[in-house]
């Protein structure tokens, strides 16, 4: 049983006569105790609600169509608390985490309803049996899986739980229902690279059909690692290597399969100083969120807007100059785009600046780490022209703040007002958005 929140105006909901405060016992005689529950059963077309108002209970129905909103909203979008980490991993972020920030920073997930809705990656650890089998019977698919390692016994070590190892049967059972696994393996140097990078993605093979694809990304480390397990990053020596190791396997599975399924992240590339691959390599991107293919869809994306730069240029004004921040990795790359713009476009000056990130340590070089506070400090007394666009990835995903809590226009007010604009990981968007057009 869940309580309704509120009932939007105008709805099915509110035309059934249900009223805010009330809570849903079930649809159609399935108990509601999340937002799995209620958006399965909401897809019937003749829905029968039982709800509790005042202590009594009270009945109605509604008819829809399959995939129609009722109108209801909740007091959480899952309808009840995240479910928490269970997990002491030895790479754990969150454990990186200098102290004194705010509170929802240090909150480790380890939800399946959030795998399902915002593609979030579980270890399966603080799953049971029962839970499997709702996955299956709602046909939740595809679900995200931390896997880390094949070897039960390394999962259990590098993991810090002792059914880490045991719940690598879920993704049997997952995979024998038809549903699709999309896996990743944050690769720590010393502990589930070499050998035993080779041996899981080999037990990995053994779900297919049902395995879509694995990110294979490198271990994030902070300069707040005190009292923390000794880990040690890849040199450019130790990138290169695990691509050519990635990228045989993967070879071999294209052969025999006609997919890769496996696939370094752009960070891998950048740290061992190689070529990013082109379009083709990526196939359908299936794990652009992990960083796998960004750099090079954002490329692709730019430059086929680009073609139709003569659509924009009566909107633009010259003369104009903009400047944009991001983070190390991506520097090289973001310069070469606007660059490549500049000399297009006469009377548009483009100036990306490197913020090199002192919050977290200097071998954090992913823009969406950065903290205005470094943007700030880095940025203080340089002209920056006309407006300062920075990655979207910066904020926090439901409000306008970055991880330090400072604001965009706090940011903005410091460096003298600058107008600011916050651009997602699109090509087009960065395009439009260095001209100044809509």
């Amino acid at each position: 049983m869940v309580k309704i929140q509120r009932v939007l105006p105008g709805s099915l909901a509110q035309g059934a006569g249900i009223a805010d405060g009330d809570q849903l016992l079930s649809v159609n005689g399935h108990p509601i105790g999340d937002v799995l529950d209620y958006r399965f059963y909401l897809t019937d077309t003749l829905v029968h609600l039982a709800l509790i108002r005042n202590g009594t209970q009270i009945d109605t129905s509604i008819r829809k169509g399959e995939y129609d909103d009722i109108g209801l909203e909740f007091e959480t979008p899952l309808m009840d608390k995240k479910h928490s980490c269970a997990n002491r991993c030895v790479f754990c972020f969150i454990d990186q985490l200098p102290k004194g920030m705010r509170s929802s920073l240090y909150f480790k997930d380890d939800d399946d309803r959030l795998s399902f809705l915002h593609g979030n990656y579980v270890t399966l650890t603080n799953l049971k049996d029962a839970d499997i089998d709702r996955l299956i019977t709602m046909h939740i698919s595809p679900v995200n899986v931390s896997v880390h390692t094949t070897n039960p016994e390394l999962r259990v070590r590098m993991m810090k739980n002792k059914r880490a190892g045991e719940v690598l049967s879920y993704l049997r059972r997952l995979a024998d229902a038809g549903i699709a696994l999309c896996t990743q393996i944050v690769l720590c140097k010393g502990l589930n690279d070499g050998t035993e990078l080779e041996r899981s993605m080999h037990d990995l093979l053994s779900y297919l059909p049902a395995l879509r694809s694995c990110a294979i990304v490198p271990v994030g480390l902070t300069c707040h690692r005190e009292g923390l397990y000794p880990l040690e990053a890849f040199s450019p020596e130790d990138a290169a290597a695990v691509i050519d190791q990635v990228n045989a396997f993967g070879d071999a599975c294209l052969r025999t399969y006609g997919t890769r399924i496996f696939y370094c992240s752009d960070e891998f590339y950048l740290r061992a100083g190689r070529p990013l691959p082109n379009e083709d390599y990526y196939e359908d991107y299936s794990q652009i969120e992990n960083g796998v293919g960004m750099l090079t869809s954002l490329r692709s994306e730019f430059e086929f807007e680009l073609s139709y730069l003569e659509d924009y240029l009566p909107d633009f004004h010259a003369p104009r100059t903009v400047s944009l921040v991001t983070g190390v990795a991506a520097y090289d790359q973001i310069s070469a785009l606007g660059r490549q713009l500049e000399e297009t476009v006469p009377g548009l000056c483009v100036h990306v600046h490197k913020i090199v990130n002192r919050f977290f340590g200097e071998s954090v070089t992913v823009a969406g780490l950065l903290t205005g506070r470094d943007v700030l400090e880095q940025l203080q007394g340089k002209n920056l022209g006309d407006e300062l666009l920075f990655p979207a990835v910066m904020l926090k995903a439901d409000e306008e703040i970055f991880l330090d809590d400072m604001t965009p226009a706090q940011l903005s007010a410091a460096l003298g007002k600058i107008p600011m604009r916050a651009v997602k990981n699109d090509g087009a968007e960065l395009l439009r958005a260095l001209l100044g057009v809509q």
